[in-house]
């Protein structure tokens, strides 16, 4: 089974090297929408893939970071960096461009790690990442597969080459969540009391 939550944000970048010159030469903006698509085979004591309401959490945090905030490629033009690290106190660093295609494959690497390091506590069973849907635009998206995220012919994203700045983690319910991620350390889901048993 599948479940989806939606989660939005709005964010500025250049796609350098791109066909469009206005989306190559100009820093522009777009209301994104990201779905984030988890799947199982049995559900949890609640009845439940996965409780949406966990994905409020670490999940929502990460994403939350690219609301308001300017990504760049980390190989960009070293001004242009320096000048968006000035001009915004919420910036991302990525390893590969930020095309809707590159965001897809990134949310995709950093909620499946989430997951994987995620201890859970309500009789969840192989949930896991089924896929990340990154819309761009109202007509345009891309979506990514696990096949996708570790495809090395569209660019290598590992976790320690995504930085986020000062204030997007600052801003985290827990502003060390990113450093514990990269350190591999776990994150517990609350205790649930069984009302039913079964």
């Amino acid at each position: 089974m599948l479940i989806r939550k939606l989660f939005k944000f709005e964010n500025a970048h250049i796609v350098r090297n791109c066909s469009s010159e206005r989306c190559r030469s100009s820093i522009h903006g777009h209301s994104y929408r990201v779905e984030v698509l988890l799947e199982a085979n049995a559900l949890d004591h609640g009845q439940m893939v996965y409780d949406f309401g966990l994905m409020k959490g670490t999940i929502r945090d990460v994403v939350d970071a690219f609301d308001h905030a300017v990504c760049f490629w980390d190989k960009d033009d070293a001004e242009y960096i320096r000048l968006c690290k000035q001009f915004s106190t919420r910036w991302i660093a990525m390893p590969v461009s930020p095309s809707a295609e590159q965001f897809a494959r990134m949310f995709f690497v950093i909620i499946d790690a989430l997951l994987q390091q995620t201890v859970m506590a309500n009789g969840e069973a192989d949930v896991t990442l089924h896929s990340i849907i990154a819309h761009e635009t109202d007509t345009g998206y891309a979506q990514a597969f696990r096949a996708d995220a570790v495809n090395e012919r569209m660019g290598i994203i590992r976790l320690k080459d995504v930085v986020f700045s000062e204030q997007c983690q600052a801003e985290w319910k827990d502003p060390e969540m990113y450093k514990k991620l990269l350190a591999g350390s776990h994150f517990s889901n609350p205790p649930v009391p069984r009302q039913v048993e079964i």
